[in-house]
């Protein structure tokens, strides 16, 4: 079970941190996620974090201005989301995955679980 948390309104240039925090540990090979569908778009890949080592993962449109953290003790994963613009602006979905490899970490079919998603508005 995941939940996810931090949404909220902020202007452009802001900043806002979503968490994600998963019941239990399912596997080494855990993987958690964040997506975002804004409306009348795609669903699409935002960051990913491994727990295990740590590497991180990004969309290209979002490198430079977002990091992904994770707190391996609370099982828990955080996307610091800085220099927000209003195309930014979607519902983010936390996700884990236990079985995701590195060529398939953008892809929504690798992962397992899905946080109930958080709505994230930037204003113009």
């Amino acid at each position: 079970q995941l939940q996810a948390s931090g949404g909220g309104l902020v202007e452009t240039g802001g900043s806002l941190r979503l968490s994600c925090a998963a019941s239990k540990r399912a596997s080494t090979r855990y993987v958690m996620s964040w997506f975002r569908q804004a409306p009348g778009e795609e669903f699409e890949f935002v960051a990913a974090i491994k727990f295990d080592g740590g590497s991180t993962y990004f969309a290209e449109n979002v490198k430079g201005r977002f990091t992904i953290s994770r707190d391996n003790a609370k099982i828990t994963a955080h996307l610091q989301m800085n220099s927000l613009k209003p195309e930014d602006t979607a519902v983010y979905y936390c996700a884990v995955g236990t079985r995701v490899i590195s060529s398939t970490i953008a892809r929504r079919d690798s992962y397992d679980y899905w946080g109930q998603g958080t709505l994230v508005t930037v204003s113009s």
